[in-house]
């Protein structure tokens, strides 16, 4: 019989709550009818002011929850519970019946004020109750029921109303939970579909890379070395040249389709300024990117890589490291380029490292640097911190 506790935004009611306010106020109008209902049927002498006093009560109840802001404002709920209580008050008067209407109260008293406030609401009703009866027995009738009804009833409704808003709580918090954990899966589903696309760009990109392009290439010198073998006045000149343009404008598209593949991170400039980027977006600890060397273009596969073990590297620092600092070195040399992610975390034994998940663990960056002919490094212990280094050897054309 206790409603939901109010909030400041509150939530449409739940079938339950809907139940127990219809209880409420069914026991409620059910009182007063049988307080108003007795003092008929028995010709009490004060009757015609029970039926009125019963009548005012149900009036000043049903305008008060007809009425929006009662349920809104403590203030508003305190001034119509306070005209209920002067009605309630007149009624306890003139007929000890009214000592029923006193259960109801407790709840609305407890639910409408706060928790001080309401329990001391819930006393002083419980005293009036008290009051009531005993100006209404007569000498020699007054037993301790009359004094243990009236406090048992209190503390029943207190037990019931604090418990119910317990449970309430707790919904509440589960629902913002499921809430939270259905946005959760939207999100990684969405992640997933993001890194399986950019997975399978990267995949066509190293494919015709790889495939087309170098076999192209090939061509285009097979060609080459056939025209200076062949005598200048040779009718095979003129499609041999044609056949090497053809191969130098399907390079070209070749090429083109490979930088249309290329990560977003690396459309809108250098492998450098996305590894920049990607320190001053990363959340949690302070990340600093340092450039050492001379830049110079690299292979899109390399740069691919080399900003996909960035990536994973800091993904498990925010993850797992509980890091203070970590740092991102870029550092060109004569035949080499390296990345350096360094961390000041809480580190971890290398021999024992999970897998992890996703496409960050250990493993994953080991195979990108390994499939280029590169060596990859991890150096860290308990409590000091952790080192990842990838080293990937620059193509002749690169060097």
């Amino acid at each position: 019989m206790a409603a939901p506790p109010r909030s400041p935004a509150p939530r449409p009611l739940t079938p339950v709550s809907r139940i127990l306010r219809l209880c409420l106020h069914a026991l409620l109008f059910g009182l007063l009818a049988l307080a108003a209902g007795r003092a008929v049927t028995d010709s009490a002498p004060r009757a015609g002011w029970v039926v009125a006093a019963c009548a005012v009560l149900a009036a000043v109840y049903a305008a008060g929850v007809l009425t929006p802001a009662v349920h809104r404002s403590q203030r508003a709920g305190a001034v119509w519970l306070a005209g209920l209580g002067a009605a309630w008050a007149t009624l306890l008067v003139v007929s000890p019946d009214g000592l029923w209407i006193a259960f109801p109260l407790y709840f609305l008293e407890l639910h409408l004020l706060r928790l001080r406030w309401g329990v001391a609401a819930v006393a002083v009703t419980a005293c009036a109750a008290i009051g009531g009866f005993l100006a209404h027995a007569q000498s020699g009738a007054v037993s301790p029921g009359a004094f243990l009804g009236p406090l048992l009833g209190g503390a029943v409704a207190a037990a019931t109303v604090l418990g119910y808003q317990a449970l309430y709580r707790e919904s509440e918090r589960r629902r913002e939970l499921i809430e939270e954990l259905i946005a959760t899966r939207a999100e990684l589903a969405a992640a997933e579909r993001d890194a399986g696309i950019l997975a399978e760009r990267e995949r066509l990109a190293r494919e015709i890379h790889d495939t087309l392009a170098q076999g192209l290439s090939s061509i285009q010198l097979l060609l080459r070395a056939a025209e200076r073998s062949l005598p200048q006045d040779a009718p095979a000149l003129e499609h041999i040249g044609r056949a090497r343009e053809a191969a130098q404008e399907n390079l070209a598209e070749a090429r083109r389709f490979v930088r249309a593949l290329t990560p977003p991170d690396l459309e809108h400039g250098s492998l450098a300024a996305a590894l920049e980027r990607l320190c001053t977006a990363a959340p949690g600890p302070r990340v600093r990117f340092c450039l050492s060397g001379a830049p110079r273009v690299l292979p899109t596969p390399y740069e691919v890589a080399l900003l996909r073990i960035a990536q994973s590297a800091l993904a498990n620092v925010v993850r797992h490291a509980r890091a203070d600092r970590a740092e991102i070195t870029l550092t060109f040399m004569d035949a080499s380029v390296t990345l350096d992610v360094v961390d000041d975390g809480t580190g971890f034994d290398p021999s024992c490292a999970p897998t992890g998940e996703g496409g960050f663990g250990l493993p994953a960056m080991r195979s990108r640097a390994e499939t280029l002919g590169g060596l990859f490094t991890v150096e860290s212990s308990p409590g000091q911190g952790t080192a990842v280094a990838v080293t990937l050897p620059l193509p002749l054309e690169a060097s």
